[in-house]
């Protein structure tokens, strides 16, 4: 029977409770359990994929299609536990299903209220699709405590609590203790409140989890302990660390694993086997050399936007035992001279375009793509990057002037489009009986089929490939023979050979482009064969300036 493991925030935001889940999953791990881990957001969004970047961060996609938030893609990264839809919901989504059911008369006539009709579908989310094998699920809920919208999750965890056997549950709540320069001292009295907060919600939390700039002292983690009701051994401390990847290891020092076992009566527990997190903290801390990445992007402002991208580019430095230097540069910047572009690309070892959506920003991508193909610089286009790999090759190789993508508007030759715009019939058909109807967004896992002789299939080693996808615009397979007679090679194919998945160009030291999104399935411990032998190239590069 699986045990459950709640975690809450308090005091404020941003403490990271997303990183101390993976952390703690991961530590469980490698004491030989099984672990899931789930996410509980209380805004009214169905789900993030609607979200400006800059209010949400990066939209992390599974396997299955869901667009869920982004700290289901630490809980990846530090697991190796696919995600699926069913670990990450919204109220949204409660609410549109509560309010679906109202519609079709499923209570009956009954008044549908909060509890316990909403506090019900929550404790259904948190117990459904969980495998019989798992020995812990944790479940973070986003927000900080005392929060109106995060009620009803509380509450439904307090149900869940009491409906559960005794020692099944656990609750963590993470909390700051802030350091006053002016008196130098750390006070203790917001995580007091934070906890009487919950307390009085109803859940007595066993194990608090305290963020500090400073060493938390004895005597302040012995009156956290008295005024929050918690043995002194299951006040954690967690101070900032060097890299997130740190983050294990130091939990594990503080004692977290070690008090959830105990709290939950596992005193047997073999002691965790920390050899791949103690590898890769070599690799991260112990570099031969490094490379500067140049990411030319339009979500710059905020790197969240691009979480993902920026941890499988590290995960390209472990694999080659080199630090990654990230030089955010905003693609509508690119969007003038010539001269200008070069100046600020030349420092790069490497160039990569990530995904986006809209026109902003996309001829200084353009632009950037141009440079590294007239360059001989490595370039890694993925997504909206590759789709503006092939209007730069159209435009510059194939004597296409009016190339560009009908998801900027008219076009005189749309090399990108919609699915629907320029597929055959046949092909609509079989999608549609696939459930696929390509006009919407083309979301999650697909095959592609790699070309024998290609670049891509010395990197993956492999006839066919599978990748997790996030758009809704595709480049115009009628437009493969004159881009590849501009040498642009379509090495990677669906299934079915009617929608691009990678484009590069043999004759360019590396020059790849992707249409899915393989920074979703990067880990520390297992780097994405893309990242790594793109950072291979960078180093390669970096020998040659």
């Amino acid at each position: 029977m699986a045990r459950f493991i709640f975690i809450t925030g308090g005091v404020v935001s941003s403490l990271g409770k997303g990183l101390m889940a993976a952390s703690l999953a991961a530590l469980l791990q490698a004491r030989g359990y099984t672990v899931r881990l789930r996410k509980l957001d209380p805004y009214l969004n169905v789900d993030p994929g609607t979200m400006s970047p800059y209010q949400h961060g990066e939209v992390y996609v599974t396997d299955d299609g869901a667009e869920t938030d982004l700290d289901l893609g630490h809980y990846e990264r530090f697991t190796g536990v696919p995600a699926r839809q069913s670990d990450n919901v919204t109220s949204g989504r409660i609410y549109q299903g509560i309010i679906q059911r109202e519609r079709r008369g499923d209570y009956l006539g009954a008044t549908v209220q909060v509890i316990p009709h909403v506090t019900n579908a929550i404790k259904d989310f948190i117990r459904a699709d969980v495998d019989e094998d798992c020995d812990f699920v944790l479940c973070e809920v986003g927000g900080t405590v005392g929060d109106i919208e995060s009620l009803p999750f509380i509450e439904a965890i307090r149900q869940f609590r009491n409906e559960c056997p005794r020692g099944q549950c656990l609750s963590i709540h993470t909390t700051l203790v802030p350091y006053i320069a002016a008196a130098g001292e750390l006070k203790t009295k917001p995580t007091q409140h934070s906890v009487r907060e919950l307390t009085s919600l109803g859940i007595q939390p066993e194990i608090i989890v305290c963020r500090c700039e400073h060493p938390l002292p004895d005597n302040e983690r012995a009156k956290i302990a008295l005024f929050c009701n918690v043995r002194t051994e299951a006040v954690i401390p967690a101070l900032d660390a060097p890299s997130i990847y740190a983050v294990p290891e130091q939990y594990h020092e503080a004692g977290l694993d070690a008090e959830v076992l105990l709290a939950f009566g596992i005193e047997d527990a073999p002691a965790p086997d920390m050899a791949r997190w103690d590898d890769v903290i070599d690799r991260l801390f112990n570099p031969e050399g490094e490379v500067t990445i140049g990411v030319v992007g339009k979500y710059v402002g905020l790197q969240d936007a691009y979480k993902s991208l920026t941890e499988a580019l590290v995960h390209g430095g472990l694999a080659n035992r080199v630090k990654v230097n990230i030089r955010w540069l905003d693609a509508e910047l690119f969007e003038h001279e010539d001269a200008e572009v070069a100046a600020t690309l030349e420092p790069c070892h490497a160039i990569l375009v990530p995904g986006g959506f809209g026109e902003r920003g996309s001829e200084g991508k353009i632009a950037s793509v141009h440079f590294a193909r007239t360059r001989d610089v490595p370039f890694f286009g993925i997504c909206l990057g590759m789709q503006m790999a092939c209007i730069e090759a159209a435009r510059n190789t194939a004597g296409l002037e009016g190339a560009g993508s009908s998801e900027f508007g008219e076009v005189q030759e749309p090399i990108i489009g919609l699915i629907t715009e320029w597929m055959s019939e046949e092909g609509l058909q079989k999608r549609a009986e696939g459930g696929d109807l390509g006009g919407t967004m083309r979301l999650g896992a697909y095959e592609a089929v790699l070309d024998g002789n290609s670049v891509v299939h010395s990197i993956y080693g492999a006839d066919m490939i599978s990748e997790r996808h996030r758009h809704r615009y595709e480049v115009n397979v009628h437009y493969k023979d004159r881009l590849e007679q501009g040498g642009l090679v379509f090495s990677g194919m669906s299934p079915d050979g009617e929608l691009p998945e990678i484009v590069e160009r043999p004759d360019h030291p590396w020059f790849i482009g992707v249409q899915f999104h393989p920074e979703l399935k990067s880990k520390p411990f297992e780097p994405h064969p893309l990242f790594a032998s793109f950072i291979e190239a960078a180093v390669k590069q970096s020998r040659l300036v």
